[in-house]
């Protein structure tokens, strides 16, 4: 059974998430999907508030929902650091964006020093908005554009 594990703040649930997402199911055809989703100490880590826990995981289980097929088994685990259970557990993805990419080269390190196998790395590329830039929550939160990247005016 193929396992992967893909993990984010998923603030806003924008294309980019959406893209993230979809590569681990895609990826995981009909095996499982362990979602890591940062708790609300984590999230609030940066330099505005995110809204919490119990709402980003409402708005990502809905969304999974969708997306997720019949035969695929997916588990949203709350993330309290940034490597969640992939330094106990064996995975073959860990999905990633060009910004999460050094946390899952330190993920493949560390479990080379614990004897574990590597897990393959598969980043997917930043989701452009209409204005070429990437997608982000940051972005969407300040009101340049809508969670599909769309320029707000």
């Amino acid at each position: 059974m193929t396992r992967v594990v893909v993990g984010g703040t998923f603030e806003c649930l924008h294309k980019g998430h959406r893209a993230l997402l979809k590569k681990a199911f895609e990826l995981a055809g009909n095996g499982e999907v362990d979602i890591g989703l940062t708790s609300d100490e984590m999230a609030n880590k940066r330099d505005r508030m995110v809204p919490d826990y119990s709402a980003r995981r409402s708005r990502l289980l809905e969304y999974l929902g969708q997306i997720a097929g019949e035969d695929t088994d997916y588990n949203v685990i709350e993330l309290n650091d940034p490597y969640g259970k992939t330094l106990d557990e064996d995975y073959d993805y860990i999905v990633v964006s060009p910004e999460t990419y050094p946390v899952a080269i330190r993920i493949n390190n560390i479990r080379k020093d614990k004897n574990m196998s590597s897990l393959a790395i598969v980043k997917v590329d930043f989701v452009m908005a209409d204005d070429e830039k990437p997608i982000s929550s940051t972005r969407v939160v300040r009101g340049e554009i809508d969670i599909n990247g769309h320029l707000v005016h």
